[in-house]
Formats: C-alpha cells, sequence, structure tokens
C-alpha cells in the first residue's frame, strides 16, 4: 500500500485534509470521494529514513529465503487457500524480518483484490528477481500458480546451492591473499624500517637483496598516502565508468576473456540462461517474452544485451538457434541444444537438461582452477617469505665474517 495526503471538498462544501492508503493513486480517489465531492490535491507521502530506520545489507531478499517462501506457497496454494490468507500465513511463518515485511504489505494489496505478482512489485520492485515476477504473473494468469511456485522453489535453491559452492570454494584462497597483503604491509612500513636502522649501525656494505628490501620499504613508508590516493581514484574511475554503457560493456567482454576465469563466467552464464529460460517457459510464458525477461536476470552485462537483442529476431518470425548461432555469444552446444528443443517440440526439457549439464560443468571448472590456484598462492608466499628472511640474515651473516 501507498500513502497519499490529499485535499478535498467534502459534500457540504467544506475543505478538508487527511492521508489515505491504498494501491494506487487511482484506488485511493475512489476511497477519498467515498467521503468526499472533489478531490484537489493529491501527493504520495514520501517516507523519511535515517540511519537508524535504514535496512542494511542488499537490497535483494535472501535466495534461500526465497526458495522456502515459494515452497511454502507452493503447498499452501495446492491444498485451496485462499491467495490473500496464503500470503498472511506465510508473513507470520517466515524468519527473514525484510520478507516478513513485504509479505505484510503485499497481503492487504492481495485483499484489496490485486494479483501477486502486482503486489509484490507494488510493495518492493528491487526486493525480487524480475524472473520471479514474471513468472508468478504468468501462472496467475494462466491458473496454474501452484506448479509456478513449485518450480520457483527448484529453480532458486538450485541457485543458492551453486553460489554457496562458488563462495566456499574461492573463500580460502582469498582469506590467505588478504592475510598475505596486511602482513607484507605491516613488513614493508613498521618491520624493516626499524631494522635498516639497525644494520646502518653496524656498518658496512649491505647485500644486494638487503638494498633491494630496504629501498622499496621506504617507497612504501614515504609514499604509503600517495599509493592510497592512486587507489581510491583509480577505484572512483572504475566505478564511474560502470555507469556507462560503454564501460559496463567493455568490463563485462573483459571479463570473459580472462584466462579460466573467463571460461567459468562463461559456464555460468550458460547455465543461468537455460536454467530461466526452462523455468519461465514452464511458467507459460513465450519465447519472445521469456528470452526478454532471462536477459534482464543475467549477471553478465555484455551477454544480457546480446541476448536482448535476439528477441527482434523472434519477432521477426526466426527460431530460437538460428537468433543464437548469429549473435554467437554462446557456448555452441547450447546454441544447438537450443536449436533442437525447437525442432522436436522439447524447449522447456531440453533447456532445463542442459542448464544441468552447464552447472556441473561451471562446478568442475571452478574446482579444478582452486586446486590451482591454492599451490600456486603458497609457492608465492614462500619466495616472498624466503626473499625478506634472507634479506634480513644476509647483513648478520656479512657481520659475522667480517668479526
Amino acid at each position: 500500500m501507498i500513502t497519499y495526503k490529499y485535499k478535498a471538498i467534502s459534500k457540504d462544501g467544506a475543505q478538508v485534509s487527511g492521508i489515505v492508503e491504498a494501491y494506487d493513486e487511482y484506488a485511493a480517489v475512489a476511497q477519498i470521494k467515498e467521503t468526499c465531492r472533489l478531490v484537489t490535491k493529491i501527493t504520495p507521502v514520501q517516507e523519511k529514513s535515517s540511519i537508524l530506520t535504514k535496512e542494511l545489507g542488499s537490497k535483494r531478499v535472501n535466495l534461500k529465503a526465497l526458495s522456502v517462501m515459494c515452497s511454502q506457497f507452493a503447498i499452501i496454494l495446492t491444498a485451496g487457500m485462499p491467495a490473500a490468507k496464503c500470503v498472511e500465513l506465510i508473513a507470520d511463518q517466515t524468519s527473514d524480518k525484510k520478507l516478513r515485511k513485504i509479505l505484510i504489505e503485499a497481503a492487504r494489496d492481495v485483499t484489496a483484490g490485486h494479483s501477486m505478482a502486482d503486489s509484490f512489485e507494488n510493495v518492493d520492485r528491487e526486493a525480487f528477481p524480475t524472473t520471479f515476477l514474471e513468472t508468478v504473473r504468468s501462472g496467475e494468469q494462466s491458473g496454474t500458480v501452484e506448479n509456478v511456485f513449485k518450480n520457483l522453489s527448484i529453480y532458486y535453491e538450485k541457485q543458492y546451492k551453486t553460489r554457496q559452492k562458488v563462495s566456499a570454494a574461492l573463500s580460502y584462497p582469498l582469506f590467505v591473499i588478504g592475510v598475505a597483503i596486511v602482513v607484507v604491509m605491516v613488513i614493508m612500513v613498521k618491520v624493516i624500517p626499524t631494522m635498516t636502522g639497525i644494520f646502518k649501525d653496524l656498518g658496512g656494505d649491505m647485500p644486494l637483496p638487503t638494498q633491494m628490501l630496504i629501498s622499496m620499504s621506504e617507497f612504501f613508508k614515504n609514499n604509503i598516502l600517495v599509493i592510497l590516493m592512486v587507489t581510491a581514484v583509480a577505484v572512483i574511475l572504475f566505478l564511474a565508468a560502470m555507469r556507462t554503457e560503454d564501460g559496463r560493456l567493455r568490463w563485462n567482454r573483459f571479463k570473459l576473456k580472462i584466462p579460466v576465469f573467463g571460461e567459468i563466467g562463461l559456464l555460468n552464464a550458460s547455465g543461468q540462461f537455460a536454467n530461466t529460460m526452462s523455468t519461465l517457459l514452464a511458467a507459460g510464458l513465450s519465447v519472445p517474452r521469456a528470452l526478454e525477461v532471462t536477459a534482464k536476470t543475467l549477471d553478465n552485462y555484455m551477454l544480457a544485451m546480446e541476448t536482448a537483442k535476439m528477441v527482434t529476431g523472434l519477432e521477426e518470425g526466426r527460431r530460437l538457434g538460428n537468433c543464437m548461432r548469429e549473435r554467437n555469444c554462446y557456448p555452441r552446444t547450447l546454441n544447438e541444444m537450443c536449436a533442437i528443443g525447437e525442432e522436436t517440440g522439447e524447449l522447456e526439457e531440453t533447456l532445463k537438461t542442459i542448464g544441468t549439464y552447464f552447472d556441473n560443468e561451471a562446478e568442475h571448472a571452478t574446482q579444478k582452477a582452486i586446486s590451482k590456484l591454492e599451490p600456486t598462492i603458497l609457492v608465492l608466499m614462500a619466495l616472498v617469505a624466503g626473499f625478506i628472511v634472507i634479506s634480513v640474515y644476509l647483513p648478520v651473516f656479512t657481520m659475522y665474517d667480517l668479526m
């Protein structure tokens, strides 16, 4: 519901003002006219936010919570419970605070006679993925909303598990790299300068590795503010570039060309494309509409733009497989399987199968990359640590030789 403040003329001719909650402006005006003759002004109330009331974290609902919610909807709606009562019941059961708040507000809209998809979108458009809203809307229109929620539950559970696996695989290498960078910075800025004074007091020529270490330490110590400022400027420029169309396209195209990780990104995108298309088609969306929604859900912006361009080809009467071959942005396996699915009339099942295939391939590629990355990190850390140790101890050995 949206809160509106209004000014109106009552039935006895007096000027009145107040606030009213309604689904949209038209509903608000209709509600006001039940007691007033004429509405002279109506504006939505802007909710004031502060640091204390502002919600932290992502604007999107957690995938796990979304999967559980879809599963609950599927079970309760299958039992024959009305949609409004169903939304209220699930709102009471969910433990996710953000989702509970959205469901409570959406229940009012559904009770007022609006569809669940429109109610979710009206309460918080950014909280739910486009796939969710469009699939639920299609299910309500076709009368298969129970099956739609069941498919969405499986879809989001699969997405959640895939992301958890990737996150778990990358957490250890990233943690090790982070700790190594912090330790080296502390050694360069704090430890080495202290030892430099001791070496200079001993006198004599210092070995080359020690001189190199001291030079690097002095550079970091004397230019630490410059380094931080340059880093900050580089980050700001990068973020500014990401706000432009050309910048986003270039960056996302570059990510797909990075050795090993580019291949993983393409496999993930292919699985995401196939799984999303399969879910949308199962909900009853046409192929062009399903492709249009899928393009909005892809993580890689370049692939999203290329996928969106295929919609025009479909609207002109061409087949999906041919459009995918023309754009040539996905693996050939995906292109050919989509073409076969169209020819056999089993596009939905074919996409579901190929989606599972690409998910497995992406997982295997990620594990393989991590298995090679971990020893590489350890070797690099050993080389850095060995260089520091040698640089510190060489002057001591030299001093003993001179004694």
